[in-house]
C-alpha cells in the first residue's frame, strides 16, 4: 500500500511541475526586499507581472499579499478582514447607509503612511465598490448594474 501511495504522489508531483510557470523569473530585487520585509514570512507564492511583483504568504497566521514594483520598492500590503475589523466610524457608516446590501469582499490596503478600505457591495441588482478615505468616510469607487439571467 505504501508504494502505491508512494508512487501516486510521485506522479502528481511530477504532472504538476510539468504545468508550472517557468518562463516568467521574478525579479531578484523584489525577492531581497521581501526576505529583508517579512524576514518570518511562509509559504511565498510568487506572480511576476509586466510592472509590478505580486507575493502571496502567511505572516503571523494571517495569509497578506505584497506588491512590489520592478526597483524592488514595496508598494502596498492588503489582506481581507471581516467587517468588524473596521473601524468603528466606517462599519457605522455601511451599517446606516447601505443596510440593503451585503458585503461580498473587504480588504485592507496599507501602502507608505495611510491605509485605506474597499469594500464590495451586493443588492439584487447592483454591485458596489466603496473606498474609505481615511476613517471619516466612503467614497464610491464603482458601480455595476447585475445583469438578469
Amino acid at each position: 500500500m505504501k508504494k502505491i501511495i508512494l508512487s501516486l504522489a510521485t506522479v502528481l508531483m511530477i504532472g504538476l511541475s510539468a504545468f508550472a510557470d517557468k518562463g516568467t523569473e521574478v525579479n531578484q530585487q523584489a525577492v531581497r526586499a521581501f526576505t529583508k520585509d517579512f524576514a518570518s514570512a511562509k509559504n511565498a507564492v510568487w506572480e511576476q507581472k509586466k510592472d509590478y511583483v505580486k507575493v502571496t504568504f502567511t505572516f503571523n497566521d494571517q495569509i497578506l499579499f505584497a506588491y512590489y514594483n520592478n526597483s524592488g520598492e514595496l508598494q502596498a500590503v492588503v489582506r481581507n478582514i471581516l467587517s468588524d475589523q473596521l473601524p468603528i466610524s466606517l462599519l457605522t457608516e455601511l451599517k446606516k447607509e447601505y443596510s440593503g446590501f451585503w458585503i461580498s469582499e473587504l480588504f485592507e490596503m496599507a501602502s507608505e503612511d495611510q491605509t485605506t478600505y474597499y469594500v464590495t457591495l451586493e443588492n439584487a441588482d447592483k454591485i458596489l465598490v466603496l473606498k474609505s478615505s481615511g476613517v471619516s468616510g466612503w467614497g464610491l469607487y464603482s458601480k455595476t448594474k447585475k445583469e438578469v439571467e
